[in-house]
């Protein structure tokens, strides 16, 4: 009883995280494609610490994971994590949004990070 009684609250602290329409949005564009906080800065248009606060919370929420290539870090979507079959099923009913990285390779912003 007491394990299902953590593991609601911990899905709802997921849910919660998502409930914020940039992260969802990062969690569904990193459903398709791996990408690096200054492409994250482009297609939000904010700053860069907004967009690494809203990327440390996911990850320290297991959501996303890091890699390094170079002097850059890719993010990319935690396939591993407890969550991922929630998060996957969540995903499945929301709209893609690889546009958004069409048109960064349009503006030419998507190689940046290479």
């Amino acid at each position: 009883m007491l394990e299902s009684t953590i593991e609601l609250e911990k899905t709802a602290s997921i849910l919660k995280l998502l409930g914020d329409k940039t992260r969802l949005t990062m969690v569904k564009m990193l459903d398709s494609n791996d990408c690096c906080v200054c492409e994250f800065v482009a297609i939000f248009n904010t700053s860069q610490p907004a967009i690494s606060q809203h990327l440390r919370k996911l990850k320290d929420a297991n959501i996303v994971k890091e890699s390094r290539r170079g002097q850059w870090i890719i993010y990319s979507l935690n396939k591993d994590s407890d969550y991922y079959p929630v998060i996957q099923s969540l995903l499945q009913h929301l709209p893609n949004q690889d546009y958004r990285i069409k048109e960064l390779e349009e503006q030419g912003l998507r190689i940046t990070c290479e």
